[in-house]
């Protein structure tokens, strides 16, 4: 028996998600793509939504709440950290493949596991609503596919965000397809992938046999179309599942039907609380059984995020404006080649904001069909492939940032952007960002010492926040302008004026009057070290 340990810690594939305008008001959504049948026609109503959903954005959005974190001194959790302790790793895998209608390929769901059954009504139709959606976002870049003899696999991830707030995380690896023989007695149906022939962990090692082997192999090096594994999660941990479909990847050169006894294992297991492991037991053929080992870091913000990528692409300049642009809720769109090469930076970028969250349309890989977003008058963040850059530009785009990440440059701005942050703070983020790069020895002190260099930039922004909370009866009110009048830096006092009015400012206010003095997360911790050293000083 092997031992394998995954650590979702630090991972090149460590990728975001996209919360698509499906978090809108609009239910309707839901109702419609439900009815729509052809992809064609799902694709029509992405079109008529996401109109709707982008030009009444903000009037009555669910917003997503303040993300909190682990304390680094105390390895305590709080509330956003801890939910997922003890909830299943994932709700859904689906291979997504490219078929042909016509003389272009559309992508369809091809298998799912598992497969829910004696659902209610409601239920049956949003398990719908969300297979329908899914394909749009595994093959992103539109209809314009042939096969293919080499193909570079690529990971990424998308999010799903619900009418109640709640969100669906899907986890992609994109492949070459396999060339796989088809023993008929194999099979529920013709065509169907066979992990379903296959019911448990102690079957597989009963049913290997060499034959087997040969019939489930991958065959030869013909042309073929790619396919993308998706796992459909609740859980927002995008190292330890990139480490996940590393699994999937590994059991899927062997056979497809070894990719069942694993995720099997894993849908059995519970999500472990940060710092902690759970153990997975797998057979491989060949192989034996192996126990894989899944650990999640302590600090919960270092689950989503690889800064990496970030530095590679930008420069300190670049990232300090795109950051400015973001927290006034600004529009930026992102241009790159590779579809993880946008949702490593977006997500990347999107942390710098931590303790707040960005609550506007954010879609760090955007479907073809979904390119008119970007003439959204509200505030977005969105990833676009390069080769659509043209079909963009055409576009009446509103005033904001193009972002041009393999070009190392802003192709549209708005001017202004190295004025938004106070003089003083915005050349010590500068500065300090330029000595990380240069003196960090791995992409771990990277990733800690850049998100402390923002939580840092916020504490002296608003980490005077606790002394303006006021009772009142049954209910805590933020004392706004005491707030803003106790600032003594003018710089500073005009930079509030302007970011108190966004929303992620106002949630961050009505989480405070809903959850005053709590003294938990990175941010309370930081604060109070900030404090005790400018009493040392």
């Amino acid at each position: 028996m092997r031992k394998v340990k995954l650590q979702g810690f630090y991972s090149s594939q460590l990728l975001p998600g996209i919360v698509t305008p499906w978090n809108s008001e609009d239910v309707g959504i839901h109702s419609a793509l439900f009815r729509a049948g052809s992809m064609s026609q799902l694709k029509s109503v992405f079109r008529r939504s996401i109109r709707r959903l982008t030009w009444h954005a903000g009037q009555q959005r669910p917003r997503m709440s303040i993300e909190r974190s682990v304390s680094e001194k105390e390895g305590r959790t709080d509330k956003d950290s801890s939910r997922y302790s003890g909830q299943f790793f994932f709700e859904y895998l689906v291979v997504v493949a490219l078929k042909k209608s016509g003389d272009v390929y559309e992508p369809q769901i091809t298998y799912q596991f598992p497969k829910r059954e004696n659902l209610m009504r409601s239920q049956k139709e949003e398990e719908e609503c969300l297979l329908k959606a899914i394909p749009l976002f595994c093959f992103p870049d539109g209809n314009t596919w042939a096969p293919l003899t080499e193909y570079e696999s690529e990971t990424f991830s998308f999010v799903l965000t619900n009418v109640d707030g709640s969100r669906k995380f899907g986890y992609c690896r994109s492949l070459l397809s396999l060339l796989i023989g088809q023993p008929p007695h194999l099979w529920d149906q013709p065509g169907e992938p066979p992990l379903d022939c296959l019911q448990g962990q102690s079957i597989l090692p009963q049913l290997w046999s060499p034959e087997l082997h040969a019939v489930l192999q991958p065959q030869g090096g013909a042309p073929r179309l790619p396919e993308v594994f998706c796992i459909i999660s609740c859980l927002g941990c995008f190292g330890l599942f990139s480490k996940i479909l590393d699994e999937v990847e590994k059991r899927r050169q062997i056979c497809m039907a070894a990719i069942y006894p694993f995720m099997q294992g894993l849908r059995e297991a519970s999500f472990p609380a940060p710092g902690k492991t759970v153990c997975v037991k797998s057979f491989i053929p060949e192989s034996g059984t192996e126990i894989i080992e899944l650990t999640r870091p302590l600090d919960s913000r270092l689950e989503h995020v690889d800064f990496v990528s970030l530095f590679k692409y930008l420069s300190e300049k670049h990232i300090v404006d795109i950051f400015a642009s973001m927290l006034l809720e600004r529009r930026v769109i992102f241009l790159a080649e590779e579809l993880s090469t946008l949702s490593q930076c977006i997500h990347a970028v999107a942390a710098l904001l931590y303790p707040f969250t960005w609550q506007h349309t954010y879609i760090p890989v955007l479907p073809k069909i979904m390119l008119d977003t970007v003439c959204s008058p509200t505030p977005f963040v969105v990833g676009v492939q390069r080769q659509f850059l043209e079909e963009v530009q055409e576009l009446p785009i509103e005033e904001g940032l193009m972002v041009d990440l393999h070009k190392r440059a802003f192709l549209k701005e708005v001017g202004d952007e190295h004025q938004l942050l106070p003089n003083k703070l915005n050349k010590e983020l500068l500065e300090t960002l330029k000595h990380q790069r240069t003196t960090c020895q791995s992409s771990e002190e990277l990733n800690k010492l850049v998100t402390n260099s923002f939580v840092v930039f916020f504490v002296k922004i608003v980490g005077h926040y606790s002394a303006h909370l006021k009772r009142n009866k049954d209910s805590i009110i933020f004392q706004e302008r005491e707030f803003l009048k106790s600032v003594t830096s003018k710089s500073i006092r005009k930079f509030l004026k302007v970011f108190m009015r966004t929303q992620m400012f106002s949630l961050f206010v009505e989480e405070l009057q809903g959850h005053p003095f709590s003294g938990e997360g990175l941010f309370e911790q930081k604060i109070k070290e900030y404090h005790e050293n400018k009493k040392v000083k």
